[in-house]
């Protein structure tokens, strides 16, 4: 049997998920909808929202948008919630696949659940946890550094199979909506080497691609079978990789529970600096007023995705992924507030002044995908230096936010969603997900 039969197979089996699966699921879900919520109210996504209002093409069909009291076509309220679930660069990530697993996949289940009516609780996360193992599990058969946009050429992959799934299309038909999700992956990294809000739309692509495979599928299109071991295909093309390295221990264990949620509101790279930083000024440690200049030595893709330098003229997409502005922040506020990001905010002199004196430098670690070790040296006013090195991320699996944290997170998104909002979204995010009322 090939690594791409085992991934279908997979994909379409009878699944009852252990206990703390489906706890990982749900807390994951309700992670999700609150920061998609909280990103469906920023500029950004209110200006997508007025391209995607104008695409028509749809009918019979009424999807809630995440976070709106308004409703499109499946594919367009898709797009809308991929958008909005990343653009503040809130939402979760699998850290060793370097894919934000539950983004295009939880898009993608919104829009195909409510157009059926609403969907079986238990249905709707044992999808939503095989479209995340499948994501993730295309991270984890990688081998090399990203030059596509992962999350997005991943997630259409395992937001596809969670759509086909949820949707009951037979298990022979999970072999062409597979091909038809391939033939429209896509989003690269250069939005991300130049911060663009195109990263996040990337998402929101997918998304929307992840519906389309599906409905092609259902109105009898075929797609090509061997996407992602064939020579044009996805271990080909898009990055180096083995897929057996995912396959042959498919289900052994559910990737969702090995996924990380992000503590602030910027790119996973910046968590281990700032969620060391923040500890030290909440135990007591550190003042953030004795600070002279922050000093980070870091693998490649830190370097790579948090290391640019501080524009007092940058976009919101940009300071999402500059240390250089999220660590004044957080030394300033005690917090990194997406409502900061803004024009004004940029052009702070005392921003500008201590973002100047971050410095984020490569060192000798060869792996692409490390997130650490990184070292974190802090020099002191009075010429003291404070040192630390940081192994881990907050809001991973194994150093878990607290509950007084996660609050904060929840109040926080709460307070930055729209008016309109449904409530459940932070009440009762399963019933939000499978009941469109």
């Amino acid at each position: 049997m090939t690594a791409t039969q085992r991934l279908l197979d997979f994909a379409a089996a009878d699944h009852a998920l252990p206990e703390t699966t489906r706890e990982a699921a749900v807390r994951l879900l309700a992670d999700t909808l609150a920061g998609g919520a909280a990103g469906a109210a920023s500029d950004e996504a209110q200006r997508v929202l007025d391209a995607v209002r104008g695409w028509g093409g749809c009918s019979g069909e009424d999807v809630r948008l995440i976070g709106l009291d308004e409703r499109l076509c499946a594919p367009s309220a898709a797009f809308f919630s991929g958008f909005a679930i990343h653009c503040l660069e809130w939402d979760a990530v699998h850290e060793p696949a370097v894919v934000h697993a539950l983004s295009v996949v939880t898009a993608a289940l919104l829009a195909a659940s409510d157009r059926k009516g609403g969907s079986d609780t238990d249905a709707f996360l044992a999808a939503l946890a095989v479209g995340v193992d499948i994501a993730s599990g295309m991270g984890v058969a990688a081998t090399g550094a990203m030059q596509f946009f992962r999350p997005a050429t991943a997630g259409v992959i395992g937001a596809a199979m969670a759509v086909a799934r949820l949707e009951g299309l037979d298990a022979d038909r999970f072999a062409d909506v597979l091909g038809l999700a391939y033939s429209q992956a896509a989003g690269t990294m250069q939005a991300h080497v130049e911060a663009s809000v195109a990263l996040p739309l990337q998402i929101a692509h997918a998304a929307r691609a992840a519906i389309t495979a599906v409905d092609l599928a259902k109105a009898g299109m075929d797609g090509p079978h061997h996407v992602l071991e064939g020579p044009f295909g996805y271990f080909a093309l898009f990055e180096p990789g083995r897929l057996p390295r995912y396959t042959d221990a498919i289900g052994a264990r559910w990737l969702i529970e090995e996924v990380s949620i992000k503590p602030f509101p910027s790119g996973r790279a910046s968590h281990g600096v700032l969620g060391t930083i923040d500890d030290m000024i909440r135990s007591g440690e550190l003042d953030p007023e004795t600070v002279e200049s922050v000093d980070v030595a870091a693998p490649p893709l830190i370097n790579r995705l948090v290391g640019r330098p501080y524009m007092p003229d940058m976009a919101p997409s940009y300071a999402r992924l500059c240390l250089a502005f999220l660590v004044p922040l957080l030394l300033r506020d005690g917090i990194v507030n997406p409502a900061c990001f803004t024009a004004d905010q940029f052009a702070d002199p005392a921003l500008s002044a201590l973002g100047k004196k971050v410095t984020v430098r490569l060192d000798d670690n060869p792996d692409p995908n490390a997130l650490g070790p990184q070292q974190l040296t802090i020099t002191l006013k009075n010429g003291g230096h404070v040192a630390r090195t940081i192994t881990g991320n907050l809001g991973s699996p194994e150093a878990p936010m607290s509950a007084e944290q996660s609050s904060a997170k929840y109040d926080l998104c709460r307070t930055l969603a729209s008016l309109d909002a449904d409530a459940r979204l932070f009440d009762d995010p399963l019933g939000y997900a499978t009941d469109p009322q």
